[in-house]
């Protein structure tokens, strides 16, 4: 006899018809892989919208602005900063912007745009030598008095305290006149702007540390590298001290913007670097201001205004980088909606499709027999 065919065998049953998947659209090879740009940019910084991704990218773009302008001065300045004739033909007292000087000159024959150019390199210079002595310093007596503590953290703290006491500008400007000695040169004018901006950081970096440290040191890890025996130099160094200057760089931008004010304030006191040692915008705005009262404009809107972007490009694109690193801050970016009019492709869930296709089918259900009915019993077997 032939036996019968699988398909009309009534333990077999046939499997349910695959349901049909929505087609996804064609995506370019690649299109899942970053972007150079994007692997360049942080995460945070991308993801930063509104006004907080305008004032972080005009604060980068005016900070990338005085970077270059600073880079590039020997090459886009006019004439020197202290150059005051060419070919042996004086440029003039005052002169209004023009043929050679597009800005004009200064009330000592110096060249408006010349001067401003050059003076970016003086604020980079003592911005950068400026913040590394005043963040060294602060983060290294930051970490001993706050791991530490006893009487080395009381010390540290009365003196940060004392300097606190004291007027930012007039402790810059006593620091000047007793370390530049009333020399003129570039290197003297330069260490005693940078050391007198750094000594009024110093207890900022000191008192952000030291908080970091006192809240680090009690850390289970830290507790756990004293438990096996660690040292206590690679201690403060290797375990404190690298999960205690995570704020460093946000404070490092808000300074530099601080120390670009100092030295304007020091430079139009009197107390900056001379006119022939460097360029210094704030020594060009002091020797402006007669000019400003009998109408001559351009000697001193050249150096203001470049004080003014300094200062702002480099205060936004702290703030900036603030917000984005506190997450109370951060303003998170809003999801897309579909167009209106049109309903958004819902996908369906291929796992779950996949378990419903694949799944036995269940054999039919069998009723259950109706239990027996016992009979009467008869006359006989009741005799019985």
């Amino acid at each position: 006899m032939s036996e019968p065919s699988r398909e009309s065998s009534p333990s077999s049953p046939s499997r349910p018809p695959e349901p049909s998947r929505p087609s996804e659209p064609s995506r370019p090879p690649g299109a899942d892989r970053p972007s150079r740009l994007s692997r360049l940019v942080p995460q945070r910084v991308r993801g930063s919208v509104g006004l907080q991704r305008g004032m972080l990218l005009a604060g980068a773009g005016l900070t990338a602005l005085f970077l270059l302008a600073a880079l590039l001065a020997p090459w886009l300045a006019p004439w020197g900063h202290a150059q005051l004739q060419d070919g042996g033909a004086l440029f003039g007292s005052q002169q209004p912007p023009g043929h050679g000087h597009p800005l004009g000159t200064t009330v000592g024959g110096y060249d408006v745009l010349a001067r401003t150019l050059w003076g970016t390199r003086t604020a980079v210079a003592v911005i950068a030598l400026s913040l590394v002595l005043s963040a060294l310093p602060g983060t290294l007596l930051g970490l001993v008095s706050g791991y530490l503590g006893g009487w080395p953290d009381r010390l540290l703290v009365g003196v940060a305290d004392a300097l606190y006491a004291f007027p930012s500008l007039l402790l810059a400007i006593v620091l000047s006149i007793v370390i530049s000695g009333g020399r003129s040169s570039l290197v003297g004018g330069l260490t005693a702007a940078a050391c007198s901006v750094a000594l009024v950081f110093v207890p900022q970096y000191f008192r952000v540390v030291r908080a970091e440290v006192l809240r680090v040191k009690a850390e289970p890890f830290v507790e756990a590298a004293r438990v096996i025996g660690t040292g206590r130099l690679r201690i403060m160094f290797r375990h404190v001290l690298r999960n205690s200057v995570r704020t460093l760089p946000l404070l490092l931008t808000l300074n530099a913007a601080e120390s670009v004010l100092t030295l304007a304030g020091l430079g139009f006191l009197g107390f900056g670097i001379e006119p022939n040692s460097a360029a210094e915008w704030g020594y060009d705005l002091n020797r402006s201001v007669p000019d400003v009262t009998s109408g001559i404009w351009w000697t001193a809107l050249a150096p203001g205004t470049a004080t003014v972007l300094a200062v702002l490009g480099v205060t936004l694109l702290g703030e900036s980088l603030n917000d984005l690193a506190d997450p109370r801050l951060r303003r998170r970016r809003a999801p897309r909606t579909a167009p209106a009019g049109t309903a958004a492709p819902v996908a369906a869930a291929p796992a779950v499709v996949d378990a419903v296709v694949d799944a036995p089918a269940a054999p039919p259900a069998v009723a259950p027999a109706p239990p027996a009915v016992p009979l009467a019993d008869t006359p006989e077997q009741s005799r019985a």
